[in-house]
């Protein structure tokens, strides 16, 4: 009676998998926390360094436009006026592009199209950003300095290369968003007596207009921490851009000429070091603009 008492008390194989499942999870979380806040941690305490050690006013290396750490110039205004620049015109370029796109996929291309598209679209999100950045030096470069003059380096270099590599990121999400919204929403406008671009323009783009601006935020963030394409088209000259085509910096460019060029502990080391916080800070407040947008564009 008693070996059929442990028996039934006995946990059983099931039940043990489901505790070793359990506890795998619970690590994997912990390890994940544990190395983002090591992450956080590490650039803050390196970044925070050159305010607390050197004594650079934060309003210095905000708003001030001298970038030579060498000589305590650390004005980083130059570069985020030229990442926010880049990123908002590569958007802006892009964002009419991958909604038509999308809206070709998901409404009018016959399935055949639309997996050869989604094919040549993951094809374009492969490409490494080298690939890019030489593609943009032997054609882009050229052409801007034929048709506005100058060396050709500059914001709308830099524009038109994060154009190409951040579509297929707006166009999957702006295909995702239209796909996600129910399909009783087109039946029912095309009831009413509402016409086919009626429906896509007042019913689909506007109950998928919360997905869309998820889009172009991810694309808008892959653009501003986008580093080596930039940074072959852009110039690399830390000066606050006068216009579209004279050269420039951005965070990524400078931050990556210059890391490999500086003593660790110096000043110009710890100025490179802000300039990753402030990507980094640039990043969160990216994910926390999708977290609201989802939260306020969930379709019931």
């Amino acid at each position: 009676m008693d070996e059929i008492k442990d028996r039934l008390l006995k946990p059983s194989k099931a039940t043990k998998q489901d505790q070793r499942g359990r506890m795998i999870s619970y690590l994997s979380i912990g390890l994940i926390a544990i190395l983002v806040i090591s992450i956080l941690y590490f650039i803050a305490t390196r970044g925070l360094s050159m305010f607390f050690n050197d004594g650079i006013k934060v309003s210095d290396f905000l708003f001030k436009t001298d970038w030579n750490p060498g000589k305590k110039l650390v004005g980083a205004l130059p570069m985020i006026v030229t990442s926010f620049g880049v990123t908002l015109l590569a958007a802006l370029i892009a964002t009419p592009f991958a909604i038509a796109v999308a809206l070709f996929m998901t409404e009018f291309a016959p399935k055949r199209g639309a997996r050869f598209l989604q094919v040549v679209i993951e094809l374009l999100v492969g490409i490494p950003s080298v690939i890019y950045g030489l593609i943009g030096l032997a054609v882009v470069v050229p052409a801007m300095r034929i048709t506005y003059g100058g060396t050709g380096f500059g914001i709308l270099a830099g524009a038109v290369v994060l154009f190409v590599m951040v579509l297929p990121t707006i166009t999957s999400l702006t295909v995702d968003a239209l796909k996600a919204v129910p399909s009783h929403y087109r039946q029912a406008s095309l009831a009413l007596g509402a016409t086919r671009w009626q429906t896509i323009y007042k019913v689909i783009l506007r109950a998928a207009t919360p997905g869309i601006l998820t889009a172009v935020v991810f694309g808008m963030a892959r653009a501003f921490g986008e580093a080596l394409a930039v940074q072959m088209v852009i110039g690399n000259a830390a000066m606050l851009p006068h216009n579209l085509v004279s050269p420039s910096a951005t965070l990524t460019s400078q931050l990556t000429m210059g890391i490999g060029n500086t003593i660790m502990g110096t000043l110009p080391n710890n100025a490179l070091w802000s300039l990753a916080l402030l990507l980094l800070i640039m990043a969160l407040v990216f994910n926390i603009l999708v977290k609201l947008i989802a939260r306020k564009g969930r379709i019931k």
